[in-house]
């Protein structure tokens, strides 16, 4: 009991307190140097942003989250059934994987206008783009995954005569969940980051707007502390995603997989 007291003072209250005095040190300069808000806010002042101007900033986030999970979820899709067909054919990898390394290391700002041309539809456009960002954790993972599986239960496999179906559902899914569930933590965050950067560079605005819109009209008024609520409402996004995906991660393997299971006391 101690030791999950413990465990959960660290992982829970030692950084909310390492946060709150840092905000605190935040506040506290920028009062005692007398900062204007328009050159770098206090955090009283972004929390005042964030109540004045909640309407249009939930808005701006609702769409730009709508963006995120679309194409995470197409990323996710995607990304599973490219992985399970490189692994299943040497061919298929070896011609189609180094289009996808081209694709992750490309810079989406050097796509983006082009992908926004290409498609009438600018929110489809920016689905495109993210998916683009966030596909490639999601193949690069699941296939390690797949791969690695222990030589000694695939050759128990072989011995039982199990086919190539029996062995991917029961031997090699199982053990690539563990990958999986960690591109998926990465690749959330990055279709996040994905939605953002295509929204700077189409900059639609209107009720379709994100927050990088409100990110861009916030620089462009010099209206700093709702620019930097915006930057708050983004993080706090990708924070939510990351735990939504490692619970799921705990949720699914906690009872089974080591790299979930609580060490016994």
């Amino acid at each position: 009991m101690p030791l999950i007291k413990s465990e959960a003072f660290l992982r829970i209250v030692s950084p909310a307190i390492a946060g709150l005095a840092l905000i605190a040190l935040w506040e506290g300069f920028c009062r005692a140097h007398q900062i204007p808000s328009y050159l770098f806010p206090a955090p009283s002042a972004i929390a005042e942003s964030l109540v004045t101007d909640a309407p249009s900033l939930l808005r701006a986030l609702w769409v730009t989250m709508r963006v995120s999970l679309i194409a995470f979820a197409l990323a996710t899709i995607l990304g599973t059934l490219i992985a399970f067909a490189f692994v299943q054919s040497k061919v298929i990898e070896r011609a189609f994987l180094p289009y996808a390394v081209v694709l992750q290391v490309t810079p989406i700002v050097a796509i983006a206008p082009l992908i926004i041309i290409l498609v009438k539809d600018t929110q489809i456009a920016l689905v495109i783009c993210a998916t683009i960002i966030a596909i490639f954790p999601i193949i690069a993972n699941t296939i390690l995954g797949l791969r690695s599986v222990d030589h000694g239960l695939t050759n128990l496999f072989t011995l039982n005569k199990a086919n190539r179906l029996q062995t991917l559902v029961r031997l090699r899914i199982p053990s690539a969940l563990p990958y999986f569930f960690g591109g998926l933590r990465i690749s959330s965050g990055l279709a996040l980051i994905g939605a953002v950067v295509a929204e700077f560079v189409a900059g639609t605005g209107g009720r379709s707007a994100g927050l990088a819109y409100e990110i861009l009209q916030a620089g462009f008024q010099l209206a700093i502390p709702r620019m930097f609520a915006a930057l708050f409402l983004i993080t706090v996004a990708g924070i939510v995603l990351f735990v939504a995906m490692a619970s799921l991660s705990r949720l699914a393997l906690g009872e089974w997989h080591e790299s979930e299971v609580a060490p016994e006391t």
